[in-house]
């Protein structure tokens, strides 16, 4: 036994057999797993956290944002700014909402924060650009990011899966045992 394991020491038998093992998966166009990046571009996984949007009714065309402020008070990385105003109709709404995409941890506390669900992060996740400003999104360009990304079927599926709170969340399941406190005792 002793003389196989020296055999094996002097000439490296394990560094040999995971050299086999690359070149056995490596030369077979099988095993093969490159992307060629841009021109076969990955499929996102639903539910991706990417590039921000605001969303437009799909009724009205018009905004979903109130103006409440929920989503920059709950940001960790402060990266959202909203200024409001009000309407001829004296409803209050954000004049200005701007958000530093490169500021940003993607944590997604401010779409669940928002109470109507005005803020996504879609599943489009390739921008790049060589200056700062371009990754200061204000509102027409957050508007167009859900024009061009989650318009139509694809943003109904998107707050029907994942926005929060839901009123699933909080119904009653048939059968479900519920917590009534501790039994006591009467005398």
């Amino acid at each position: 036994m002793k003389l196989i394991k020296f055999i094996q020491t002097i000439f490296f038998w394990e560094l040999i057999k995971g050299h086999w093992l690359t070149l056995k998966t490596g030369l077979n166009p099988k095993n093969v797993v490159t992307r060629q990046y841009p021109e076969e571009p990955m499929e996102s996984l639903a539910g991706f956290r990417g590039l921000h949007a605001l969303v437009r009714e799909s009724s009205t065309g018009r905004e979903k944002c109130i103006a409440c402020g929920l989503c920059a008070a709950v940001c960790p990385s402060q990266c959202i700014t909203i200024y409001t105003g009000e309407n001829h109709e004296g409803r209050k709404v954000a004049e200005r909402y701007e958000i530093d995409v490169l500021r940003c941890v993607f944590c997604a506390f401010c779409v669940e924060a928002c109470p109507v669900g005005a803020v996504v992060l879609t599943e489009h996740y390739a921008y790049s650009d060589y200056t700062r400003e371009a990754f200061l999104m204000d509102k027409e360009q957050l508007l167009e990011n859900w024009d061009k990304y989650m318009a139509g079927d694809k943003g109904k599926v998107y707050l029907k899966n994942f926005w929060r709170p839901m009123e699933r969340d909080f119904s009653d399941y048939e059968g479900q045992p519920v917590f009534k406190g501790p039994k006591k005792e009467r005398s």
